[in-house]
């Protein structure tokens, strides 16, 4: 599922840097020395993560923080980026460095999503690093999790997700952008996706699903914002081939 150890980090040098990446795409990227590099999207800012040599969660997986990997274009989307280096996959997470807390999470993701390869999965979700309460842990994933015949490609999860009335899963349709809410209160916790760049849906056909979950409401805490692309179990992409998505948007509302 995601992410099950803290994130290591590689050591950059200090400036505020615009630069080009390598996909013709601009970002401006701020970092401390030594710290992890950071990248500004969507009005907030986010820790990339890196792994370095050692293979960790969720998967486990090698995480880069390479501008190749993670990047903000000139549109101010959010790419995420599985690639092959030096005999490696190499996978891709950021970690916003505000807590939110209660409120309503939105990702607008400008991929279709439905058709990811079998062993790859896309994680929204929230995680706080305090063990407690499995971690706040809040998902919603996009993933057939190796099973190339499972026409199940997406699930909404409350942590820890085995147990019974913890996950709720449909099929997502090729339609791209795609909008996918987390409204976290005291005491429920909604999930709904929608077609389109969307705050509310205009028409009834616009609700892809919603699911509001029954059991216990974890509390607030120092949990954060996450955003993965990762591979099951490790195993690369079945055609070898490197694997983006592309986030319009993230928004929090109180």
């Amino acid at each position: 599922m995601a992410t099950t150890s803290r994130t290591r980090v590689a050591a950059c040098a200090a400036a505020l840097l615009v630069f080009a990446d390598g996909d013709g795409g601009a970002a401006a990227v701020r970092a401390a020395a030594p710290g992890p590099r950071v990248i500004r999207f969507a009005g907030h800012e986010w820790t990339v993560k890196a792994s370095g040599g050692e293979a960790i969660g969720p998967g486990p997986n090698h995480f880069s923080d390479r501008r190749r990997s993670v990047w903000v274009d000139a549109f101010g989307r959010l790419h995420l980026r599985i690639a092959k280096r030096h005999g490696r996959w190499w996978a891709a997470e950021v970690v916003s460095r505000t807590s939110f807390g209660h409120g309503t999470y939105r990702f607008v993701l400008d991929t279709p999503v439905d058709a990811l390869p079998p062993s790859v999965v896309l994680g929204l979700f929230t995680w706080d690093d305090d063990p407690a309460f499995t971690h706040r842990e809040i998902d919603v994933e996009f993933s057939r999790w190796n099973s190339p015949m499972n026409a199940v490609n997406v699930q909404y999860a409350v942590q820890p997700y085995e147990r019974f009335g913890n996950l709720h899963t449909f099929t997502m349709p090729p339609t791209a952008p795609s909008t996918h809410e987390v409204t976290w209160r005291r005491d429920v916790i909604r999930f709904r996706s929608l077609a389109g760049f969307l705050a509310a849906p205009l028409v009834p056909a616009d609700v892809i699903e919603e699911w509001t979950y029954a059991g216990t409401v974890p509390p607030a805490g120092a949990e954060q914002a996450r955003i993965n692309l990762w591979l099951f179990q490790g195993l690369p992409p079945a055609d070898r081939r490197p694997v983006e998505v592309i986030v319009a948007d993230f928004a929090f509302v109180p």
